[in-house]
Protein backbone atom coordinates (compact mmCIF):
# COMPACT_ATOMS: atom_id res chain seq x y z
CA UNK A 1 0.00 0.00 0.00
CA UNK A 2 2.75 2.45 0.89
CA UNK A 3 4.50 1.82 -2.45
CA UNK A 4 1.30 2.66 -4.34
CA UNK A 5 0.92 5.87 -2.33
CA UNK A 6 4.48 6.97 -3.01
CA UNK A 7 4.30 6.19 -6.74
CA UNK A 8 0.96 7.95 -7.08
CA UNK A 9 2.29 11.16 -5.56
CA UNK A 10 5.90 11.04 -6.80
CA UNK A 11 5.49 13.05 -9.99
CA UNK A 12 3.74 15.87 -8.18
CA UNK A 13 6.49 16.08 -5.56
CA UNK A 14 9.28 15.82 -8.13
CA UNK A 15 8.04 18.96 -9.87
CA UNK A 16 7.86 21.04 -6.71
CA UNK A 17 10.48 23.78 -6.83
CA UNK A 18 13.15 23.98 -4.14
CA UNK A 19 12.66 27.34 -2.52
CA UNK A 20 15.07 29.82 -0.99
CA UNK A 21 18.19 27.87 -1.88
CA UNK A 22 17.15 24.85 0.18
CA UNK A 23 19.22 21.68 -0.08
CA UNK A 24 17.53 19.34 -2.54
CA UNK A 25 18.85 16.06 -1.17
CA UNK A 26 15.81 13.92 -1.98
CA UNK A 27 16.56 13.08 -5.59
CA UNK A 28 15.92 9.42 -6.33
CA UNK A 29 13.43 8.90 -3.50
CA UNK A 30 9.97 10.21 -2.69
CA UNK A 31 9.93 13.82 -1.48
CA UNK A 32 7.19 14.46 1.04
CA UNK A 33 5.64 17.90 1.41
CA UNK A 34 5.62 19.60 4.81
CA UNK A 35 1.83 19.20 4.88
CA UNK A 36 2.14 15.44 4.35
CA UNK A 37 4.65 15.21 7.18
CA UNK A 38 2.46 17.20 9.56
CA UNK A 39 -0.62 15.14 8.71
CA UNK A 40 1.29 11.91 9.23
CA UNK A 41 2.45 12.99 12.69
CA UNK A 42 -0.99 14.06 13.93
CA UNK A 43 -2.34 11.97 16.82
CA UNK A 44 -5.12 14.14 18.17
CA UNK A 45 -3.53 17.35 19.39
CA UNK A 46 -0.10 15.91 20.10
CA UNK A 47 2.82 14.14 18.49
CA UNK A 48 4.07 10.74 19.62
CA UNK A 49 7.79 11.03 20.26
CA UNK A 50 9.72 7.76 19.86
CA UNK A 51 13.11 9.08 20.90
CA UNK A 52 15.72 11.80 20.73
CA UNK A 53 19.27 11.73 19.44
CA UNK A 54 22.13 14.10 18.79
CA UNK A 55 20.93 14.85 15.25
CA UNK A 56 17.17 14.92 15.65
CA UNK A 57 13.95 13.83 17.25
CA UNK A 58 11.93 10.84 16.01
CA UNK A 59 8.13 10.71 15.90
CA UNK A 60 5.61 8.04 15.06
CA UNK A 61 3.60 8.71 11.91
CA UNK A 62 0.86 7.17 9.79
CA UNK A 63 0.64 7.68 6.03
CA UNK A 64 -2.75 7.90 4.23
CA UNK A 65 -2.21 4.28 3.13
CA UNK A 66 -2.23 3.23 6.79
CA UNK A 67 1.49 2.48 6.79
CA UNK A 68 3.08 3.24 10.17
CA UNK A 69 6.40 5.07 9.82
CA UNK A 70 9.08 6.75 11.91
CA UNK A 71 9.67 10.42 11.09
CA UNK A 72 12.97 12.00 12.10
CA UNK A 73 13.03 15.77 12.38
CA UNK A 74 16.56 17.15 12.08
CA UNK A 75 17.31 19.64 14.86
CA UNK A 76 19.35 22.10 12.82
CA UNK A 77 18.57 22.35 9.11
CA UNK A 78 21.94 23.96 8.55
CA UNK A 79 23.52 20.57 9.19
CA UNK A 80 22.75 19.50 5.64
CA UNK A 81 25.94 17.43 5.50
CA UNK A 82 24.62 14.82 7.93
CA UNK A 83 21.17 14.94 6.34
CA UNK A 84 22.49 14.54 2.80
CA UNK A 85 24.78 11.66 3.82
CA UNK A 86 21.89 9.78 5.35
CA UNK A 87 19.65 10.34 2.33
CA UNK A 88 22.45 9.50 -0.07
CA UNK A 89 23.42 6.38 1.83
CA UNK A 90 20.01 4.87 2.53
CA UNK A 91 18.58 5.70 -0.89
CA UNK A 92 21.29 3.60 -2.54
CA UNK A 93 21.76 0.69 -0.15
CA UNK A 94 19.08 -1.94 0.29
CA UNK A 95 19.42 -4.85 2.70
CA UNK A 96 16.91 -6.68 4.94
CA UNK A 97 18.90 -5.63 8.02
CA UNK A 98 19.26 -1.95 7.12
CA UNK A 99 16.41 0.37 8.04
CA UNK A 100 14.34 1.28 4.96
CA UNK A 101 14.11 4.95 3.96
CA UNK A 102 10.75 5.78 2.36
CA UNK A 103 11.53 9.42 1.62
CA UNK A 104 12.43 12.83 2.96
CA UNK A 105 11.19 16.39 3.21
CA UNK A 106 13.09 19.65 2.74
CA UNK A 107 10.78 22.61 3.07
CA UNK A 108 10.59 25.89 4.95
CA UNK A 109 14.06 25.50 6.41
CA UNK A 110 13.15 22.15 7.97
CA UNK A 111 14.37 18.65 7.18
CA UNK A 112 12.65 15.31 7.80
CA UNK A 113 13.46 11.67 7.06
CA UNK A 114 10.71 9.05 6.81
CA UNK A 115 11.72 5.49 7.74
CA UNK A 116 10.09 2.15 8.27
CA UNK A 117 8.72 1.82 11.79
CA UNK A 118 10.34 -0.73 14.13
CA UNK A 119 7.81 -1.45 16.86
CA UNK A 120 10.18 -3.03 19.42
CA UNK A 121 12.38 0.03 19.78
CA UNK A 122 16.15 -0.26 19.91
CA UNK A 123 18.42 -2.99 21.22
CA UNK A 124 19.42 -1.07 24.34
CA UNK A 125 15.78 -0.70 25.39
CA UNK A 126 15.16 -4.40 24.85
CA UNK A 127 18.21 -5.50 26.84
CA UNK A 128 17.04 -3.37 29.76
CA UNK A 129 13.54 -4.86 29.87
CA UNK A 130 12.95 -7.20 32.79
CA UNK A 131 9.55 -8.39 31.59
CA UNK A 132 10.66 -9.56 28.13
CA UNK A 133 14.36 -10.28 27.98
CA UNK A 134 16.15 -11.70 24.97
CA UNK A 135 16.84 -15.44 24.82
CA UNK A 136 20.23 -16.82 23.84
CA UNK A 137 18.94 -17.74 20.39
CA UNK A 138 17.53 -14.24 19.86
CA UNK A 139 20.81 -12.61 20.87
CA UNK A 140 22.85 -14.78 18.53
CA UNK A 141 20.42 -14.08 15.69
CA UNK A 142 20.53 -10.32 16.28
CA UNK A 143 24.34 -10.25 16.31
CA UNK A 144 24.51 -12.51 13.25
CA UNK A 145 22.08 -10.34 11.26
CA UNK A 146 23.85 -7.12 12.24
CA UNK A 147 27.14 -8.62 11.08
CA UNK A 148 25.43 -9.56 7.82
CA UNK A 149 24.32 -5.94 7.30
CA UNK A 150 27.80 -4.70 8.12
CA UNK A 151 29.33 -7.19 5.70
CA UNK A 152 27.05 -5.79 2.99
CA UNK A 153 28.24 -2.25 3.73
CA UNK A 154 31.91 -3.18 3.88
CA UNK A 155 31.67 -4.93 0.51
CA UNK A 156 29.40 -2.32 -1.11
CA UNK A 157 31.99 -1.52 -3.78
CA UNK A 158 34.87 -3.69 -4.97
CA UNK A 159 37.98 -2.75 -3.05
CA UNK A 160 36.15 -0.17 -0.92
CA UNK A 161 33.44 0.01 1.70
CA UNK A 162 30.85 2.12 3.46
CA UNK A 163 31.95 2.84 7.03
CA UNK A 164 28.91 3.40 9.24
CA UNK A 165 30.88 5.25 11.98
CA UNK A 166 28.16 5.08 14.63
CA UNK A 167 27.35 1.45 15.41
CA UNK A 168 25.82 1.20 18.88
CA UNK A 169 22.90 -0.42 20.68
CA UNK A 170 20.53 2.50 20.16
CA UNK A 171 21.18 2.48 16.40
CA UNK A 172 20.06 -1.14 16.11
CA UNK A 173 16.27 -1.13 15.80
CA UNK A 174 14.05 -4.19 16.28
CA UNK A 175 10.93 -5.14 14.36
CA UNK A 176 7.93 -6.92 15.81
CA UNK A 177 9.68 -10.24 15.04
CA UNK A 178 12.89 -8.96 16.68
CA UNK A 179 14.67 -8.65 13.35
CA UNK A 180 17.50 -6.09 13.73
CA UNK A 181 17.75 -3.06 11.46
CA UNK A 182 20.92 -0.98 11.45
CA UNK A 183 19.94 2.69 11.37
CA UNK A 184 21.28 6.27 11.44
CA UNK A 185 23.61 6.82 8.50
CA UNK A 186 24.24 10.48 9.30
CA UNK A 187 27.96 9.85 9.82
CA UNK A 188 28.45 7.17 7.14
CA UNK A 189 31.47 7.53 4.87
CA UNK A 190 32.15 5.82 1.54
CA UNK A 191 35.74 4.71 1.03
CA UNK A 192 36.43 4.27 -2.67
CA UNK A 193 38.32 1.51 -4.45
CA UNK A 194 41.65 3.30 -3.98
CA UNK A 195 41.03 4.30 -0.36
CA UNK A 196 41.72 1.73 2.35
CA UNK A 197 41.54 4.61 4.81
CA UNK A 198 40.90 8.34 4.92
CA UNK A 199 41.66 11.09 7.41
CA UNK A 200 38.50 12.83 8.53
CA UNK A 201 36.88 14.70 11.40
CA UNK A 202 36.51 12.37 14.37
CA UNK A 203 32.79 11.69 14.79
CA UNK A 204 30.81 9.02 16.58
CA UNK A 205 29.61 8.03 20.03
CA UNK A 206 32.04 7.99 22.94
CA UNK A 207 32.46 4.49 24.31
CA UNK A 208 31.95 2.86 20.92
CA UNK A 209 34.60 4.76 18.99
CA UNK A 210 37.78 3.07 17.81
CA UNK A 211 40.66 4.40 19.99
CA UNK A 212 43.00 4.46 16.98
CA UNK A 213 40.50 6.53 14.99
CA UNK A 214 40.10 8.87 17.97
CA UNK A 215 43.86 9.40 18.24
CA UNK A 216 44.84 9.86 14.59
CA UNK A 217 41.53 10.53 12.74
CA UNK A 218 42.32 7.67 10.33
CA UNK A 219 39.03 6.05 9.35
CA UNK A 220 38.96 2.44 8.13
CA UNK A 221 36.50 -0.44 8.06
CA UNK A 222 38.21 -1.65 11.24
CA UNK A 223 36.63 1.30 13.06
CA UNK A 224 33.21 -0.31 12.57
CA UNK A 225 34.61 -3.66 13.72
CA UNK A 226 35.65 -2.10 17.02
CA UNK A 227 32.18 -0.63 17.58
CA UNK A 228 30.54 -3.95 16.70
CA UNK A 229 32.80 -5.70 19.21
CA UNK A 230 31.58 -3.40 21.97
CA UNK A 231 27.97 -4.11 20.98
CA UNK A 232 28.63 -7.86 21.08
CA UNK A 233 30.11 -7.59 24.58
CA UNK A 234 27.03 -5.67 25.74
CA UNK A 235 24.67 -8.24 24.23
CA UNK A 236 26.55 -11.15 25.85
CA UNK A 237 26.79 -9.58 29.29
CA UNK A 238 23.81 -7.25 29.50
CA UNK A 239 26.27 -4.83 31.13
CA UNK A 240 27.04 -1.16 30.46
CA UNK A 241 23.98 -0.88 28.22
CA UNK A 242 23.46 2.80 28.99
CA UNK A 243 25.88 5.65 29.69
CA UNK A 244 28.83 3.88 28.10
CA UNK A 245 31.58 6.41 28.76
CA UNK A 246 35.27 5.57 28.38
CA UNK A 247 35.62 4.30 31.95
CA UNK A 248 32.59 2.01 31.58
CA UNK A 249 33.92 0.78 28.24
CA UNK A 250 37.31 -0.01 29.74
CA UNK A 251 35.70 -1.92 32.62
CA UNK A 252 33.65 -3.95 30.16
CA UNK A 253 36.57 -4.77 27.88
CA UNK A 254 38.95 -5.63 30.74
CA UNK A 255 36.42 -8.04 32.19
CA UNK A 256 35.85 -9.60 28.77
CA UNK A 257 39.59 -10.06 28.27
CA UNK A 258 40.01 -11.71 31.68
CA UNK A 259 37.16 -14.15 31.02
CA UNK A 260 38.39 -14.91 27.50
CA UNK A 261 41.89 -15.66 28.83
CA UNK A 262 40.51 -17.96 31.53
CA UNK A 263 41.40 -15.67 34.43
CA UNK A 264 37.73 -15.53 35.43
CA UNK A 265 34.91 -18.06 34.95
CA UNK A 266 32.66 -17.73 31.91
CA UNK A 267 29.60 -17.19 34.08
CA UNK A 268 31.10 -13.89 35.28
CA UNK A 269 30.33 -12.44 31.87
CA UNK A 270 26.93 -14.04 31.25
CA UNK A 271 23.85 -11.84 31.42
CA UNK A 272 21.95 -13.03 34.54
CA UNK A 273 18.72 -12.70 32.56
CA UNK A 274 19.79 -15.72 30.51
CA UNK A 275 19.61 -17.88 33.67
CA UNK A 276 22.29 -20.14 32.24
CA UNK A 277 20.15 -21.07 29.22
CA UNK A 278 22.88 -20.83 26.59
CA UNK A 279 25.50 -22.83 24.72
CA UNK A 280 28.76 -22.33 26.62
CA UNK A 281 30.96 -23.27 23.65
CA UNK A 282 29.26 -20.75 21.37
CA UNK A 283 29.19 -18.12 24.11
CA UNK A 284 32.94 -18.51 24.50
CA UNK A 285 33.57 -18.34 20.74
CA UNK A 286 31.49 -15.16 20.36
CA UNK A 287 33.22 -13.64 23.38
CA UNK A 288 36.61 -14.46 21.85
CA UNK A 289 35.78 -12.88 18.50
CA UNK A 290 34.37 -9.80 20.26
CA UNK A 291 37.62 -9.47 22.23
CA UNK A 292 39.55 -9.58 18.96
CA UNK A 293 37.26 -6.89 17.53
CA UNK A 294 38.32 -4.47 20.27
CA UNK A 295 41.95 -5.56 19.97
CA UNK A 296 43.50 -2.07 19.95
CA UNK A 297 42.75 -1.31 23.58
CA UNK A 298 43.09 -4.84 24.89
CA UNK A 299 45.71 -7.01 23.23
CA UNK A 300 49.32 -5.90 23.45
CA UNK A 301 50.13 -8.13 20.47
CA UNK A 302 47.90 -5.93 18.31
CA UNK A 303 49.66 -2.61 17.89
CA UNK A 304 46.96 -1.29 15.59
CA UNK A 305 43.51 -2.01 14.18
CA UNK A 306 45.19 -4.39 11.72
CA UNK A 307 45.02 -6.99 14.50
CA UNK A 308 41.23 -7.08 14.28
CA UNK A 309 39.26 -9.64 12.29
CA UNK A 310 37.45 -8.60 9.13
CA UNK A 311 33.66 -8.57 9.06
CA UNK A 312 33.78 -11.81 7.05
CA UNK A 313 35.57 -13.61 9.90
CA UNK A 314 33.17 -12.13 12.46
CA UNK A 315 30.13 -13.18 10.44
CA UNK A 316 31.44 -16.73 9.95
CA UNK A 317 31.79 -17.21 13.72
CA UNK A 318 28.31 -15.85 14.39
CA UNK A 319 26.85 -17.95 11.58
CA UNK A 320 28.31 -21.09 13.19
CA UNK A 321 26.80 -20.15 16.54
CA UNK A 322 23.45 -19.39 14.91
CA UNK A 323 23.37 -22.76 13.14
CA UNK A 324 24.22 -24.46 16.42
CA UNK A 325 21.17 -22.93 18.10
CA UNK A 326 18.96 -24.68 15.55
CA UNK A 327 20.85 -27.96 16.01
CA UNK A 328 20.47 -27.71 19.78
CA UNK A 329 16.72 -27.13 19.48
CA UNK A 330 16.34 -30.20 17.24
CA UNK A 331 18.31 -32.30 19.73
CA UNK A 332 16.13 -31.11 22.62
CA UNK A 333 12.94 -31.88 20.69
CA UNK A 334 14.25 -35.34 19.78
CA UNK A 335 15.08 -36.07 23.41
CA UNK A 336 11.53 -35.18 24.41
CA UNK A 337 9.88 -37.34 21.75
Amino acid sequence: MVIKYLIKNKNKRDHNPVRNGEFDGCSGIYRFSKAEIENAMKFGNERKCLGRGSAGQVYKGILPSGQVVAIKQIYDSNRSGSFSREVEGLSKVRHPNLVYLFGCCVEGGEQYLVYEYCSEGNLAQRLLRKDAGLTWKQRVKILRDCALALRYLHHYVDGGCIVHRDIKLTNILLTEKLEPKLSDFGLAKLLGMDESNVYTDVRGTLGYMDPEYMSNAKLTCASDIYSFGIVALQVLSGQKVIELDLDARDQLTRKAKDVSMGKRPLKDFEDPQLHGNLNNVDFESILHIAVLCVAKSMLCVAKSSKGRPTIDVVFDELEKAWKNTDVNIVEILNSLS
